[in-house]
């Protein structure tokens, strides 16, 4: 694991696993970190320089002002300036979907390809993002103590998540409301997806309780070189690590034919 400072004196902390295969960039979900990409690390490490970021906020990387997600897409290509990394594929969940998708927007040239799990390319909706801003407050009012186990199912569904509630027992208020924000104010791109000429690749829960199938559905059909929807039955909103089995072997496809680049 280490930390550089990119982006205007931003620091960032990343863990490299190194590898002669090609790179591929992991971006978490909200409130997790790094550690959430271990399946997929076991699964095809060996085959792929894997990069895992924390984002802006969470894990290792603070987030000391205001931001939003196309300043954390910079922090990644500031990252793989550091690593000499050229060219990458990106997978992203959920959170690190938006990321993802505003890298290939804003630095196309550095994307091989795109796998996003349990995104959306629209912003928040109104409904949601009031319930996420009564969240902010009790988080705030009471401390993350009674909202964990909440959070949990809501993002994970049946997954044994002990360990991850017991890292969110440590976010402050004050950096939970940073996050949250960012996450309920963040813009729309589906009327910019268009320009994403790379391959992409969605999967998505039928059991997502953030978003619903037809969030995927319009970002596939806004994209131009999209692969066929992945709907993973049953599956939650953190996905790629709820149901790491049902997803790595699309993943594994994709990455074997795209993550190279032409």
């Amino acid at each position: 694991m280490a930390t550089v400072t990119v982006n205007g004196g931003q620091p960032v902390h990343f863990v490299d696993y190194g590898g002669d295969g090609p790179p591929v960039v992991l971006l978490h979900s909200f409130l997790m970190d790094i550690d959430m990409w271990e399946p997929q690390v076991e699964a095809f490490g060996a085959e792929y320089r894997l990069i895992a970021i924390d984002e802006r906020g969470q894990g290792g990387t603070p987030a000391d002002a205001d931001f939003d997600y196309w300043d954390v897409a910079r922090d990644v290509v500031g990252v793989m300036d550091h690593l000499g990394v050229e060219r990458a594929a990106v997978v992203g969940t959920s959170q690190g979907g938006f990321i993802g998708l505003r890298m290939a927007l804003l630095a196309p040239e550095r994307v091989t390809s795109l796998a996003v799990l349990g995104t959306s390319a629209e912003p928040e909706a109104e409904g949601t993002a009031a319930v996420y801003r009564q969240l902010i407050g009790a988080w705030l009012q009471t401390g993350p103590e009674p909202l964990v186990d909440g959070v949990a199912t809501f993002c994970l569904g049946d997954y044994e998540a002990s360990s991850w509630k017991a890292k969110w027992r440590g976010v402050t208020g004050e950096q939970f409301q940073r996050i949250m924000t960012t996450l309920i104010s963040r813009d729309s791109v589906l009327e910019r997806v268009g320009e994403i000429t790379a391959p992409v690749l969605v999967l998505h829960g039928s059991a997502d309780s953030e978003y619903p199938i037809a969030r995927a559905e319009s970002l596939v059909a806004a994209l131009p070189n999209a692969e066929p929807l992945v709907t993973i039955v049953n599956g939650a909103h953190f996905l790629s690590l709820s149901h790491a089995a049902e997803i790595n072997p699309h993943l594994k496809e994709f990455l074997a034919a795209h993550a190279a680049g032409k």
